[in-house]
Order: C-alpha cells, then sequence, then structure tokens
C-alpha cells in the first residue's frame, strides 16, 4: 500500500526510479550539506541570536522547505540557510550596518515575499534575463571572496592592523593551525569525491582539538533547545527602512539567481528539463524556496535556498520529491544532536567557509576577461563584497560601473532598462541617503 502510494505520487515508476534509490540519493544529498547545521548558528549567534535557537530554526526552515519541494514541486532538491547570505545577515546587515537581528530577519521575510510574488506573477525570467551574466558572475565570486575574508578572519590567519588595515595573523596559534588543517582536508576529500567531505572535516577538526585540549565536549544528543528567542521576533517595521533597500534587495537579487542556477542546473544534470530545456513546474520549486525563506525567517534564521548539493543525490539516483523528503527528515532526526553542533568551535567551521568560498570564486571563469566593459564591473563588484564588508554595497558598486562603463565606452545599447533603473537608484542611495 505504501509502496503504491509513494509510486503514485512522486511518479517514481515513470521516472525510472525506486524507493530504495531515492532513500539514498537523500541520505547522501544531507551528508554533502549538513555542515550548515554547525556553520549557520555558529554565523548567525555572532549578531546577538540564541545559539541553540538558530540551531533549532535552521533544522525546521531546512526540513520545511525541503517537504515543500518534495511532496508538492517534486524536484529532488534540498534547502536550508544560504552560504554567503547568513554571513551577510550578521558580519554586514547586523554588525557592520548597525541593525538588529530582529530588523535584519524582518529584511530576510520581505525578500522571501517579493521573491513570492514575482514568482506568482511570473516576471522572474524577465529579471533574471535582464540582467548581465558577467555582473551575475561577478557576485557570485564576490560572496565567495566575502566568505573567505570572515573564514580567515574568525581562523586569526588575517588580522587587524592600523597600518595596512589587514595582516597576516600568527599562523602558530591553534585556531590558524586547526583552520587550515580543515581547509587542506575538506578540499582533498572533495577531490577525491568522498561524500560528506566538508562534514567529515568539520567533525574530524573538533574532535582532533577536544582531544589535544583546545576544545570542549558538549555531548550528543538531547532534546532540541528552545526556539522561543528567535520565534517570530522578526522586526517587519525596522525592514521598511528607506536605508533597508539595498538589504532587501540584495537578499532577493542573491537568492534569485543562486535559486535559478541551482535549479537548471540540478535538473540538467538529472535529466528533468523538457524538450525546449526548460523545467517543468519551475514555479512551485521557486515559491517552494520562497515560502521556506519566509517560514524560516519566521522561525530564526536567514535566507533558506535551494542547494547545488543536491547534484550529489541526483548522482546517486535521486529524481523525485522523495529524495527531498528524506533529506526533511533527516533534518528533523539533527535536531537532537545540538549539543554536538554546540561543540563545534569556530576555527572548525573556517575551513568549511574556505572550502565553500573556493567553489564560489570558480565563478570567474566564465567572466568575457577579453573585453574591459564586462570584465571591470565584473572585478569591481567581486573584491567590493570582501572589501567593504558587504554584499549590498557590492552588488550596488557592480551595477553603477557596469552602467557607467557601458555608456562612456558608447555601448549604451548594451545596456537595459532594469540595469539603468537599478544603477540610477544604488547612484542616489550613495549621494543622498550615505
Amino acid at each position: 500500500m505504501l509502496k503504491r502510494l509513494l509510486d503514485n505520487h512522486f511518479a517514481l515508476t515513470e521516472h525510472g526510479t525506486d524507493i530504495k534509490t531515492e532513500v539514498i540519493a537523500g541520505i547522501t544529498t544531507f551528508l554533502t550539506m549538513a555542515y550548515i547545521i554547525f556553520v549557520n548558528p555558529s554565523i548567525l549567534s555572532e549578531s546577538g541570536m540564541d545559539y541553540g535557537a538558530v540551531f533549532v530554526a535552521t533544522c525546521v526552515a531546512s526540513a520545511i522547505g525541503c517537504l515543500i519541494m518534495g511532496l508538492w514541486a517534486n524536484y529532488p532538491i534540498a534547502l536550508a540557510p544560504g552560504m554567503g547570505l547568513n554571513a551577510f545577515f550578521t558580519y554586514g546587515v547586523v554588525l557592520g550596518m548597525g541593525y538588529s537581528w530582529e530588523a535584519a530577519l524582518g529584511a530576510v521575510f520581505l525578500s522571501g515575499f517579493t521573491f513570492f510574488l514575482l514568482s506568482i506573477f511570473r516576471v522572474r525570467e524577465w529579471i533574471i534575463n535582464a540582467i548581465p551574466m558577467s555582473l551575475r558572475m561577478g557576485i557570485a565570486a564576490g560572496i565567495g571572496l566575502f566568505l573567505a575574508m570572515i573564514a580567515l578572519q574568525n581562523a586569526g590567519i588575517v588580522v587587524a592592523n592600523p597600518a595596512t588595515y589587514v595582516a597576516l595573523g600568527d599562523l602558530s596559534e591553534p585556531s590558524a593551525l586547526y583552520a587550515l588543517l580543515g581547509f587542506f582536508v575538506i578540499t582533498s576529500l572533495a577531490y577525491l569525491r568522498i561524500t560528506g567531505a566538508v562534514m567529515i572535516g568539520i567533525l574530524g577538526i573538533t574532535f582532533l582539538a577536544m582531544i589535544l585540549g583546545h576544545n570542549e565536549f558538549a555531548g550528543v544528543m538531547s532534546m532540541p533547545p528552545s526556539i522561543a528567542p528567535t520565534l517570530m521576533q522578526l522586526d517587519l517595521a525596522g525592514a521598511f527602512d528607506i536605508a533597508m533597500f539595498s538589504v532587501v534587495f540584495a537578499f532577493l537579487f542573491v537568492d534569485l539567481f543562486d535559486t535559478s542556477g541551482t535549479l537548471i542546473g540540478v535538473a540538467h544534470r538529472g535529466g528533468l528539463l523538457d524538450e525546449q530545456g526548460k523545467l517543468p513546474r519551475i514555479g512551485r520549486a521557486m515559491m517552494a524556496d520562497s515560502g521556506a525563506s519566509m517560514a524560516g525567517a519566521a522561525l530564526g534564521t536567514s535566507t533558506t535556498t535551494s542547494y547545488i548539493e543536491s547534484t550529489a543525490g541526483i548522482v546517486s539516483g535521486g529524481r523525485t520529491g522523495l529524495t527531498a523528503v528524506v533529506v526533511a527528515v533527516l533534518f528533523l532526526i539533527s535536531l537532537f544532536f545540538s549539543p554536538l553542533a554546540a561543540s563545534i568551535p569556530a576555527f572548525a567551521t573556517a575551513g568549511a567557509l574556505l572550502y565553500v568560498a573556493v567553489l564560489m570564486a570558480g565563478s570567474l571563469t566564465h567572466a568575457d576577461w577579453d573585453d574591459a566593459t564586462e570584465a571591470a564591473p565584473v572585478l569591481i563588484a567581486a573584491l567590493a563584497m570582501p572589501l567593504t564588508f558587504s554584499i549590498a554595497e557590492g552588488i550596488a558598486l557592480g551595477f553603477i560601473s557596469y552602467a557607467a562603463i557601458k555608456t562612456l565606452s558608447g555601448r549604451f545599447g548594451d545596456l537595459n532598462p532594469a540595469v539603468v533603473v537599478l544603477a540610477l537608484i544604488f547612484a542616489g542611495k550613495f549621494l543622498f541617503l550615505d
């Protein structure tokens, strides 16, 4: 009965798969992205949020997103709080711009709601096609460099210097050594295609530090912590502040293009695109993503988005939403491992952040370096994010430089109305609101 029910709902036979294959695919996907359970609370707690509450919000928001994607959109794509956006939430919006984490959650909710509306009214394709590919690549790479800066800073590898702004830290310190070792291990395991390389690296460094007396063991399992400190604490009124426009736009922009790229990339790898190369039910997939972001903001976490790590499950044979449902179940089971998450030190996650940064910085290879009008905005957007410690400022400077350089080069025809309008809005913000 159960087998027939699952087959009918997920169309397993039609997709050439079965329950066992989908379960294995779900476990594989979870292992490749489970590091977010440890990394997300570590990053968001620095904004003043309760670590335990963020841990619960991370697991529950991920489960909600996976369930919607699996049960409604029927795709083997898993969701969780996005890397880069969680760092921007803490270091850019809260610590950098001085907003409360409640207002930052309000901005996440507002961006998710806007994303939801764009999906309903089917204008997402127009927006995606309106933004030049070079800017998209520069922004993706910039987020990677932003993560790298945070990782190096958290590990004490890069430190502040009054004369040069930044300088090399003391590499003999345990935190720096552990972070570098973790990065080396994760990168090597990933190259060898070891499933769960990032999580293995994080847990390996954590336990090594415990053995050598540089980290305390808090336990493995317990009842989940209370989510009360973050549940429904978002400040929507604060998110409507005019100065928060660039923040909301940054959350929306990155989520929109990250989700679109992930959906198409994963679907292509799994042979899920139709004859025209389009993704059926993309509207449902987009609404699953935006709905998960709104739910995550209400629970107490940064933007929830589709994960490229879902490709691991696709490679293992996952073809339907049952894969995503299995991931959701595993996220819910993870709620009982909060002591283990609390045992993870910052230097153990630093190596993981640095590895993710490498993957994202790879977008620079897709830029047209032979065309200065394309290459210059890419570099400006990519460098501005780590140097200003803000994804929003990097996006803004990328748009402004793209529009200005194209215009002054006599290539105004390369611009479209969306780019021009956004460039003018960002320029106005810098000139009159900052």
